[in-house]
């Protein structure tokens, strides 16, 4: 399946809203925006648009979005679950609908509000037991960041990681975040004393371990290789792309896998680098999900870019950084310091690094890495120009 669809999509199209909390328009508004703003960019009416993919969490939208932004009749739609696992999920559906025919143009995307309290399932307190939860939250694990919390304080411990090495995720996507103008954290630096003074939220992790709260849209458009390269943009190949949902597993804590480190990202990887032509050395620059700071040692042992127990040493002397770091990653400042909107922001970084129009923009960067949520059932992407 990764080989059938090797370079015959690309994504010829991006699109965002701003950024921020509390933002007046509603999801389906943000959604709209941000997919008239890709077709824009790509030069496409909407009207060629007979393709969809989005999350679960998207609540159904496909007749909403098609009619407010004017697509024509629809012969693909589909959703992928699970939060932040799907970013790249959504891209595969998409390139493998094209590439086997069944749409011509493709629309990808992700609406979020989050400045409601409400809106966070751990707040809904009537249907806290109503499924996988009911093993963790009356237990005291009643937030994402408790449950990776746990997941970090084992790795800590098994392998000899720091707090220090957890900073260094965290400061090198701030100084990104940084260079970028649309970055939540464009004018906020961040100082590894500012980091290690911060309050905890989850101990070992403090408030820098953790992703922004944000509200925005983000959407891409997807087109025959062939036909892209009559648009105005570089093309955006698709190269590789991969789900991973290992045996044994439970969202987010993996208390029934034998290696509760072992999370989706090996699952997804076996598979993304069975559909490549390139390997982990390969790779120019990576935008890793980043929800909370300890998923990108995680991810990057995962994902083979170091052996086990060895993602916290690889962080270290800037190697996360650009311009000079060995693996510059998250390079728009990522779900940490950028936006968090599901990981779809890393998706739209993967597409600039490629296309050079970066504000970290990486010297010769043909090859890119776009990860999705590590905890729960995933996808990768491997774009390349």
């Amino acid at each position: 399946m990764a080989q059938s669809i090797r370079d015959q999509v690309a994504i010829v199209g991006i699109g965002q809203t701003a950024f921020g909390k509390g933002l007046a328009d509603s999801e389906l508004s943000l959604a709209c925006q941000a997919i008239s703003t890709a077709l824009d960019d790509a030069a496409i009416a909407p009207g060629e648009v007979d393709g969809l993919a989005s999350y679960t969490m998207e609540l159904n939208r496909e007749v909403d979005v098609a009619r407010n932004v004017g697509l024509g009749d629809l012969t693909f739609f589909s959703q992928v679950g699970y939060g932040g696992g799907a970013g790249c999920g959504t891209v595969l559906q998409a390139a493998m609908a094209i590439a086997t025919g069944q749409c011509h143009v493709a629309v990808a995307w992700r609406a979020r509000k989050r400045a409601a309290k409400t809106s966070r399932p751990w707040a809904q307190v009537p249907a806290r037991l109503a499924d996988h939860w009911q093993w963790s939250r009356p237990f005291g694990l009643l937030r994402p960041v408790d449950e990776v919390a746990m997941l970090a304080r084992r790795y800590l411990y098994e392998y000899g990681g720091s707090r220090d090495q957890l900073a260094n995720v965290a400061l090198a996507f701030r100084k990104h975040a940084n260079r970028n103008p649309a970055a939540t954290m464009y004018d906020k630096p961040l100082s590894r004393e500012e980091y290690l003074n911060a309050r905890w939220i989850s101990e070992p992790l403090c408030l820098f371990d953790n992703c922004l709260e944000t509200d925005g849209a983000l959407a891409i458009v997807l087109a025959p290789a062939e036909r892209a390269v009559d648009l105005p943009h570089r093309p955006v190949l698709v190269h590789a792309a991969a789900q991973g949902l290992p045996r044994q597993h439970q969202t987010m804590i993996n208390y029934f896998n034998d290696d509760p480190l072992e999370g989706p990202s090996w699952a997804a990887a076996r598979q993304l680098w069975r559909g490549a032509e390139f390997g982990p050395a390969e790779v120019k620059v990576a935008q890793i999900y980043d929800a909370f700071s300890p998923l990108v040692p995680l991810s990057l042992e995962g994902y083979g870019f170091c052996g086990r127990g060895e993602g916290g040493a690889f962080t270290e002397g800037g190697a996360l950084e650009w311009p000079d770091g060995r693996l510059p990653t998250n390079t728009s400042g990522g779900g940490m310091s950028e936006a968090y909107v599901h990981g779809f922001n890393l998706v739209l970084e993967g597409v600039r690094q490629m296309r050079g129009t970066s504000t970290s923009q990486v010297d010769g960067a043909d090859t890119c890495l776009v990860t999705s949520g590590e905890g729960v059932p995933t996808s990768a992407l491997l774009l390349r120009n």
